[in-house]
């Protein structure tokens, strides 16, 4: 039986589920293609080329083809044997925005705080 690694969806400081509610946003078709391949990753990490790219500093996006001849990705790092999913976009260029990459990064600094905070306060 493959060993499923936890999925963790950023949340605000305010609990607002910003990737979930993109999602959400979606139709069911892109919906559906991106579960699929972030159950990929989960069940099978690490995975590389062609379904998940490493970024550097620890961040990775998964490659998401969705119908219509459009890309999606969703970017993520790994930390204490969870994925932590931080950012989805649909893809409008070749080159992955810079501002996705900073938001995500972002992103992933204020998870490593909460888990400092959280082993200071015993948890």
């Amino acid at each position: 039986m493959p060993r499923k690694v936890s999925v963790v969806f950023y949340r605000t400081a305010g609990g607002a589920e910003v990737v979930l509610d993109w999602i959400r946003g979606l139709d069911d078709a892109d919906r559906g293609a991106i579960g699929q391949d972030l159950m990929r990753v989960q069940y099978r990490w690490p995975v590389g080329m062609p379904l998940c790219k490493p970024l550097g500093h620890g961040l990775w996006e998964v490659r998401v083809a969705l119908p219509n001849r459009r890309i999606a990705r969703l970017l993520f790092s790994v930390r204490g044997g969870k994925i932590l999913v931080l950012h989805g976009f649909v893809k409008k260029t070749q080159k992955t925005p810079a501002d996705e990459l900073t938001l995500a990064r972002r992103r992933d600094k204020e998870f490593g705080i909460e888990e400092d905070e959280g082993k200071e306060d015993g948890k």
